[in-house]
């Protein structure tokens, strides 16, 4: 049984993300994210590494360094891969380096940077165990840009083991051309679409 727990290495440490992105936010050489408001059509556009998603108005941006989170709900603490807070991740190469239990990222394994207890995504009192996949393949993320995509079954379950409290499914878009992974545990509505009509820049 895998269970999981993140250790930032070459990241920040577990510090609790940046404020939410300005409107005005611009991306960097680096490929920083940003956010910039459009609230006449009730979205905005999100970039990150020249990747550029139209997302609800109402999600808010948390970024630091090589990751980002696009909050789509309540989250007590936005916080790398923090418990209860809805939302999906956004990770460049620095993190991707790190996700498959401290070596580098490939996709043939659940993004895992390290192999100790990690919470469930929905509650800190349970862990979280990542199992197979349930579904693979690729996905078109843009005009030009395709995504390895996989979702693997996770489980949570109480300290013990003994008793399944949740389950859910861990969705990751990679795209290693492009050195970007998208993952997202709350099954993020609309998010397979915003990322099949992404553009580039």
């Amino acid at each position: 049984m895998r269970k999981r727990s993140f250790v930032l290495a070459a990241l920040t440490g577990a510090a609790v993300l940046a404020a939410p992105a300005a409107a005005s936010a611009a991306s960097g050489p680096s490929g920083a994210a940003e956010a910039a408001g459009t609230p006449s059509s009730g979205s905005k556009t999100v970039s990150f590494r020249g990747m550029r998603l139209r997302v609800p108005a109402g999600w808010q941006v948390h970024r630091q360094g090589d990751w980002m989170l696009v909050q789509t709900g309540r989250c007590d603490r936005p916080a790398y891969f923090a418990p209860n807070c809805k939302g999906f991740w956004i990770l460049g190469p620095e993190a991707i380096k790190y996700g498959d239990e401290g070596s580098r990222y490939t996709g043939e394994q659940p993004f895992y940077p390290a192999g100790d207890v990690q919470p469930c995504p929905f509650s800190a009192r349970t862990d979280q165990v990542v199992g197979k996949p349930t579904a693979a393949g690729v996905r078109q993320v843009g005009r030009g840009h395709k995504a390895k995509y996989v979702s693997w079954f996770g489980r949570c379950v109480t300290r013990s083991g003994a008793r399944q409290t949740a389950v859910f499914d861990q969705r990751e878009w990679y795209l290693p051309s492009s050195k970007i992974l998208v993952v997202d545990v709350w099954n993020t509505p609309g998010l397979a679409k915003a990322l099949r009509n992404a553009a580039w820049r």
